[in-house]
């Protein structure tokens, strides 16, 4: 048995997070300080944007109408893929009681947040399927008011597609925002006066670290950064696929790794030969951003069983893996480390990311290992209650009392003492030896 790397990472998913951590305190420090005299001002000073802030509903109403017919209904399919998955993770999760003794019922209580705030960026690209991958999944959810944010693209507020992704999707408050300035004001209600009980979407690494630093002040989907893709392939994987698929992640950013994990050294020599070529062919801002992401995070690994695969593919916990190997249910109930899984060469990333349905906001940077992706979970808070009669009461009182007492909390045996005292008048229960110290 043995774990063979052929091309290794010459940086990691960490390295450039330091970068972000003093700037993103002092944005938030300012903003926190001024208010919304300090979001304006980053607003114009990082993205060139003195215009509303609040987009009305009339305005959206114009802008989507610049929106031409074919790009409306492909948004409105992809919308509608993800509302439908959505809806169903919602009806998978249900209120449910039991009764645990005779006289005690205990039971779940499913509650949306009332205020979620959905940030969906456009830098380089404009990130139309962030829109309805976060608000149409907090919409499913039954979240109260969803608060949109998105960066000015190119001086004329959002991007017409984003905007009218939003529409679709069905945020109630949009506002032309973007970075830092937006996550803080999501958190701290600016503009709006609805302060965000969680911050869900994608964003470059002062985005992640905004909501990092946030957290706790307002739940957060997932510690993300960097877009990340690793392939599982064997001998019978199409290595052109293979590449393409790699090639295809990569262009999201100068940090975005890709890992190719295979049994067949052929092929992790073939994919290799074609990556240079295929990334070559890439228009100009994509082929910069692909050339530094492989040269600097790709890394391809060789092991000689099933068993390794999956062994190293869990230790990366890649946001996307995708399996090109033949037993698709042997990998599929095999993996356990991932942000969202795509079986067989016929699906791919860019289906998930667009279109297919599951949502696209995943966990990076080794969360997979103990995180998912964005669903209405996110947006749902499981409260429990419970309810008992007095007979109930005898039993559970007298094990808290006991217990209570063996932990040293007298006050708390006390809780259950009164109780019985009440219910049961001069009968004598074993409560504990009381505490004298």
């Amino acid at each position: 048995m043995a774990i063979e790397y052929l091309k290794r990472a010459t940086k990691t998913p960490e390295s450039e997070t330091g970068t972000a951590r003093q700037v993103v305190t002092d944005m938030l420090g300012e903003i926190e300080r001024r208010g919304e005299e300090a979001v304006r001002d980053y607003a114009l000073k990082l993205d060139k944007w003195d215009g509303d802030i609040l987009v009305t509903r009339a305005e959206m109403e114009r802008r989507a109408a610049e929106v031409p017919e074919i790009v409306r209904r492909d948004i409105d399919f992809a919308a509608a893929q993800v509302r439908r998955f959505a809806e169903a993770q919602r009806d998978s999760v249900q209120d449910f009681s039991v009764q645990l003794l005779p006289g005690l019922v205990a039971g779940q209580k499913l509650v949306p947040c009332t205020v979620a705030g959905c940030y969906v960026p456009t830098g380089r690209y404009a990130h139309i399927a962030s829109a309805y991958m976060s608000v149409a999944t907090a919409k499913a959810a039954g979240v109260q008011t969803v608060v949109a944010c998105s960066t000015p693209f190119r001086g004329q507020g959002i991007h017409p597609y984003v905007l009218y992704a939003m529409k679709v999707a069905g945020a109630d408050i949009v506002m032309t925002l973007g970075g830092v300035q937006a996550i803080a004001a999501m958190a701290f209600g600016l503009f709006t006066g609805k302060p965000a009980d969680i911050i869900v979407g994608p964003g470059n690494k002062f985005v992640a670290e905004a909501k990092r630093m946030l957290f706790g002040k307002v739940g957060i989907d997932v510690f993300a950064g960097p877009s990340e893709v690793a392939v599982i392939a064997d001998e019978t994987a199409d290595a052109h696929i293979v590449a393409v698929d790699l090639v295809g992640q990569a262009e999201h950013g100068h940090e975005s790794p890709a890992w190719l994990f295979t049994s067949s050294r052929v092929l992790a020599e073939d994919v290799m030969r074609r990556i240079p070529g295929l990334i070559a062919e890439l228009p100009p801002v994509a082929r910069d951003a692909a050339t530094a992401a492989w040269n600097d995070y790709g890394e391809v690994v060789v092991c000689d069983t099933r068993g390794e695969l999956v062994e190293v593919s869990d230790r990366y916990a890649s946001e996307h893996l995708e399996v090109h190997a033949s037993d698709l249910d042997w990998w599929l109930a095999n993996l356990s480390n991932y942000g969202s899984l795509f079986l067989g060469e016929e699906t791919t990333v860019a289906f998930g990311d667009k279109t297919s349905g599951p949502n696209h906001i995943l966990p990076t940077k080794f969360a997979a290992r103990y995180s998912a992706g964005l669903s209405v979970h996110k947006f749902l808070k499981p409260l429990t209650w419970q309810r008992m009669d007095a007979n109930a009461c005898k039993t559970i009182a007298q094990a808290t009392a006991r217990i209570s007492r063996l932990e040293g909390m007298e006050a708390h045996a006390r809780t259950a003492d009164a109780r019985l005292a009440k219910y049961f008048p001069g009968h004598n229960f074993d409560m504990g030896v009381p505490v004298d110290a």
